[in-house]
Parts: C-alpha cells; sequence; structure tokens
C-alpha cells in the first residue's frame, strides 16, 4: 500500500513518513492541495493523509476536488481543527476519517488500517505468505518451514523475521526494528536487537546468511540465489 502524507510543514510529514514505513508500507510526500492533485492523479496512491491548513490549496478544497474528479482514495484528515463542525465539514467533503492534531502516530497507524480494511476488500494485513527457496515464512499461520520441516522460533523472534522479509533489501536500524516489532511506546536497547537476531539466526540453518548485518546501520533482509 502506498500511502500519500499531504502537510506544509516538513518535520509533520517526516514523523508520519517515519511510522508509514516502519510499519511497512511505501511513502509519498506533497507540500499542498495542488501537488498532491498532481501525485493522486497518477493512479498509484492506495491512500491520503490530508493536512487541512496549507497554503495554495487547503485540504478541504484538495477532498473536494478529489471527489469532483472522481477520485475515490481513501482520505484520512489530519487536522488541527477538532470542533464539531469542522469533522461534520471534513466528513461532507468526502473524507473516511478525521484525526485531531496533536495526535498519536500509534491511533493513526490503527486508524490508517481500519480504513484501509473498510474501503478495501482484498486487504488484508496478515494475509501473507513469503517464499525463498525452501524456507516458508507463513503470517496468517505464523509458522516458519524449511525444507517442509516447521521450525520452532519465539513471538517476537517471528515477528522480527516478519519486520525483516517485508522490508526486503532494505537496512533498517535498530532503532526502527524496536519500534516497529517492540511496540512503538516500548523503550529498549540495541542489545535486544541484536540477542534476537542472533537466536533466529541459529534457527535459520543454511537461511542465516539471509540475515545480513550492515556494519554503522542495523540489519536487512536479502535473499540467497
Amino acid at each position: 500500500m502506498k500511502i500519500l502524507v499531504v502537510d506544509d510543514e516538513p518535520k509533520i510529514r517526516e514523523l508520519i513518513g517515519q511510522y508509514i514505513t516502519v510499519a511497512g508500507y511505501e511513502t509519498e510526500f506533497a507540500k499542498d492541495g495542488i501537488e498532491a492533485l498532481n501525485i493522486i492523479s497518477k493512479g498509484d496512491i492506495d491512500m491520503v493523509i490530508l493536512d487541512v491548513m496549507m497554503p495554495f490549496m487547503d485540504g478541504i478544497t484538495c477532498l473536494k476536488e478529489m471527489r469532483s474528479r472522481g477520485f475515490k482514495t481513501p482520505v484520512i484528515i489530519l487536522s488541527a481543527k477538532g470542533e464539531e463542525y469542522d469533522k461534520i465539514t471534513g466528513f461532507e467533503a468526502g473524507t473516511d476519517d478525521y484525526i485531531v492534531k496533536p495526535f498519536s502516530p500509534k491511533e493513526l497507524m490503527a486508524r490508517i488500517k481500519a480504513v484501509a480494511m473498510r474501503t478495501n476488500p482484498d486487504f488484508n494485513e496478515n494475509n501473507e505468505k513469503y517464499i525463498f527457496g525452501d524456507l516458508v515464512i507463513d503470517v496468517p499461520s505464523h509458522s516458519i518451514k524449511i525444507k517442509g520441516e516447521y521450525i520452532n522460533v519465539t513471538p517476537k523472534e517471528f515477528d522480527l523475521l516478519v519486520c525483516l522479509v517485508q522490508n526486503k533489501g532494505v537496512a533498517l536500524s535498530r532503532e526502527r526494528i524496536l519500534l516497529k516489532v517492540w511496540n512503538y511506546d516500548y523503550f529498549g536497547e540495541d542489545r535486544t536487537v541484536d540477542t534476537h537476531i542472533k537466536m533466529l539466526r541459529s534457527h535459520l540453518g543454511e537461511y542465516r546468511d539471509c540475515i545480513e548485518t550492515v556494519w554503522g546501520v542495523g540489519y536487512k533482509f536479502e535473499p540467497k540465489e
């Protein structure tokens, strides 16, 4: 899923983008409604996080223009305006959800998943199976097989492997891994990740080298040919 974040404040775009990326989604950015419409018109955006107060074209005007052009892309409005009138205006313009600033990133991610599941029947974040040669990672059944044999790992080791696989080829810092695997509110230490990586590698046998150490950064999953 590719999510367009539209906000005129760079720090807000960066913060939201970080959480979206950690959750395993693609991210694109726009600083105002005009730029957002140009990006949406390309047709590869699956959801829009839209600020209201922006220069050139505000969020409500942008949303109305989207709907008038027939764009059915799900939209979540993110606004400092939290009065009932403001929310009603947003929903009448065609938004799918409305979040008032300041917001919790954890709540935002929950709202994103809820809107995706409500607006796209094919969306199911747990409907995933990853196959790399004889290594099969089945998310719905929470299982790992190598050459048909089940591999016993702890729940956190499984979540860690799925996190790496979902970001295949991308070097993830220990901080980002902690954020994703140990919950958004968890404040852990780097050695927590290192210890679990060591244990996970010990379970993966000939596939242990698929988890590469990126010195000075963290780890990445790189399937071997």
